[in-house]
């Protein structure tokens, strides 16, 4: 069991065994509530279903998928919580992908004024980003995230064994991530990302931990994103506004699909309002098209998209602020950029397709 500490808690990467549960076992909880969603309840909680020993047991099921991560799926889960008879003194489990972590660790630190939760998270995007760092929350008025808080979990248990549950599409969402991490602090590792075509070949359990670390130092430095944090946002001002508004349609994106897009036209700007080269963009521009391909974009959703833009959680006055690259592996934060030039590259962007 390899382990890396996260500020006050344990990452471990690798199989989960009898030896994480005895440990769970040792802090004398006086119950366990499992939270899972209709897919890791069939797919992923038969793998770990018989260290769940504990004599009091509480299992509440979510559906899955952004548009239930939000206000009214927390009230059904504080619901079975009181009716579960949960008290301060448990521990919540959330076995589930990035909307089932951040929304049941919301869940699990307001309830009561918080009770402990430990993550197992079972996609590779909620592997490599969203259950490091301790940010938690829920979507509201039609913005990713914007209601929630900082709190961390007891541990992080990650299984690569998890992934083999998963759809490609999912996995190659989840590698968005690993890329993110790469460009805005490993130079290195974005060559060695490059080489690889088929993410059905990738060995997992060497670049999970590589791409967690990254984070994890980012986020010791930094866990209140007031700075260097703030690097980890390269392509979601863009990205999350399109994840925002394909929500909406019947064309949804995943969160990884729609960040793809938005590292393409952030880095695109980065070479007019930061220093990043013309070939560093270029290599950036061919590699995501490859693995993610293209999404047009309506021209008619443009002025939806800077509104959404206007609303992100980084900006610090009317201005619509953005991490861009000064090279591969270096990231510059706090950048603003005129609506023109946002216009101007979503312009580009559908050009692409």
């Amino acid at each position: 069991m390899k382990t890396s500490v996260a500020n006050k808690y344990d990452i471990t990467f690798g199989p989960l065994t009898a030896e994480h549960f005895d440990w769970l076992h040792a802090r004398n909880y006086a119950g366990w509530v499992v939270l899972v969603d209709t897919n890791t309840r069939e797919h992923c909680l038969p793998l770990i279903e018989e260290y769940l020993d504990h004599d009091n047991l509480v299992f509440i099921e979510c559906e899955p998928g952004e548009t239930n991560k939000n206000l009214d799926t927390c009230q059904d889960i504080w619901t079975n919580m009181f009716e579960g008879g949960v008290g301060r003194r448990w521990c919540a489990i959330c076995l589930g992908g990035g909307v089932l972590e951040d929304m049941s660790g919301f869940a699990a630190s307001t309830f009561k004024r918080g009770i402990d939760f430990l993550q197992i998270p079972t996609t590779l995007l909620s592997q490599v980003d969203s259950s490091v760092g301790g940010k938690l929350g829920v979507d509201f008025y039609e913005l990713k995230n914007s209601i929630g808080l900082f709190a961390d979990p007891i541990a992080v248990w990650i299984d690569p064994t998890f992934l083999k549950t998963l759809p490609p599409r999912e996995v190659r969402s989840g590698y968005a991530e690993i890329i993110k991490h790469a460009l805005i602090a490993d130079a290195e590792q974005w060559s060695q990302l490059q080489q690889i075509t088929d993410l059905s070949l990738v060995d997992w359990t060497q670049i999970i931990p590589q791409s967690v670390n990254i984070k994890r130092e980012i986020v010791l430095e930094d866990p209140f994103e007031r700075g260097r944090r703030k690097a980890l946002n390269f392509g979601h001002t863009i990205g999350h506004a399109i994840e925002s508004f394909f929500l909406e349609t019947d064309q949804r994106l995943f969160h990884g699909e729609a960040i793809a897009a938005g590292m393409i036209m952030e880095a695109k700007l980065a070479t007019s309002f930061s220093r990043l080269s013309a070939t560093d963009y270029g290599a950036i521009e061919t590699y995501f098209l490859r693995i993610y391909g293209h999404q047009s974009i309506p021209e008619s959703a443009f002025p939806e998209l800077l509104g959404l833009m206007r609303q992100d959680k980084k900006n610090e006055d009317a201005r619509i602020n953005f991490t861009l690259l000064e090279a591969p592996g270096k990231a510059v934060i706090n950048k603003t950029v005129p609506e023109a030039d946002i216009l101007a590259v979503l312009r580009y962007y559908n050009s692409l397709g």
